[in-house]
């Protein structure tokens, strides 16, 4: 393992959270958060009825609510759902060999904009989070019980059965969209992805991720192994079927959170498991952790740049923007080889 590529670990979680104090600082409004670190403020403790206590600096309450309530909320969520998505990237991309795979390559982007659909239409977005979760997670069963056959899951079928899941998720979509009526532009919006309306509620519940990223941690080495094919791993003493089904649950578990706390947001499961390739290797057990940080990195600056210089707009169109043009690179890439 080379000793530049184990580096570059340290180097990310550096630049993590340097962007993390960064992009809690600037926005619309620039706040010096290094004032809160004066040991002459005073601070005081207060009562919320909706949050419980509450920590306020004398003198910089206004700056104080804009870090705590609005912008370290976001930045945390962002971080933690970039983590997710490359994770959930990174595993797919092991599973089928491709580096074109992504984390909705079986229908789980399309189950959760099903089931945040189904939310906003029929329950006025009561919920929607959990709708957009169990979305999510019934897409990623409904494929894999389709796919398997005999014990063994193929995985050309499946491939093809997420593809064809999908279609049939976002036809239901369609439908929904199309009898939404005034609901309509909250759905299109929240398909978008974004960080908008997040709040620490949020947060608690993507203090799950990495509780994921480390269950697939945990087999970063059998990855690595069943890149050389079933057949040698399973020689190997890897138990390939078993693999496959903690692969996929624990990147429909990833993807599914991300989905819930901030949309559909593409891309991100494309690209960053593809550059930090390129970086580190095609070791898991480097490339899974360079992966997980350069995605959040990722997520916190696209964040950034949205809400400080384009009025908020959804976080998706700004990866696809950056994403769109990479994946036609690959295409060519792949091509040309």
């Amino acid at each position: 393992m080379s000793r530049n590529r184990v580096l570059a670990i340290p180097l990310l979680i550096g630049v993590l959270i340097a962007s993390m104090v960064l992009a809690v600082a600037l926005g619309p409004t620039s706040v010096a958060i290094w004032t809160f670190f004066d040991p002459q403020i005073v601070w005081t403790i207060a009562w919320n009825p909706e949050t419980g206590l509450v920590l306020r600096p004398q003198g910089h309450e206004a700056d104080w609510m804009i870090v705590w309530d609005i912008r370290l909320p976001r930045v945390i969520a962002a971080a933690l759902v970039g983590c997710a998505l490359a994770v959930a990237g990174t595993a797919m991309q092991g599973l089928f060999k491709n580096s074109m795979a992504d984390p909705y390559i079986l229908g789980t982007s399309s189950g959760g904009s099903l089931g945040a659909a189904i939310s906003i239409v029929l329950f006025a977005g009561s919920g929607l989070p959990i709708f957009a979760f169990i979305g999510a997670v019934i897409a990623t069963f409904a494929v894999y019980t389709i796919a398997r056959q005999g014990g063994r899951i193929p995985v050309e079928t499946l491939l093809l059965s997420g593809v064809a899941l999908s279609m049939l998720f976002s036809a239901f979509l369609s439908f929904l969209m199309y009898t939404a009526g005034q609901s309509l532009h909250q759905i299109m919006f929240w398909m978008m992805g974004g960080f908008w309306s997040v709040s620490w509620d949020d947060v608690f519940v993507a203090i799950l991720i990495p509780v994921g990223c480390a269950a697939v941690y945990l087999y970063a080495r059998d990855i690595n192994i069943i890149s050389l094919g079933e057949e040698d791993a399973i020689h190997l003493g890897v138990n390939v079927e078993r693999l496959k089904q903690i692969l996929l649950f624990a990147s429909a578990f990833l993807t599914g959170i991300a989905v819930s706390i901030a949309g559909a947001i593409g891309f991100v499961g494309l690209i960053t498991p593809h550059v930090m390739r390129l970086i580190v290797g095609p070791d898991h057990r480097i490339l899974l952790p360079a992966a997980a940080l350069a995605g959040g990195i990722l997520l916190i600056w696209s964040d950034t740049l949205t809400r400080t210089f384009a009025g908020d707009m959804p976080v998706g169109i700004v990866t696809a923007c950056f994403g769109a043009p990479f994946f036609i690179y690959l295409l060519r890439s792949r091509v040309k080889a």
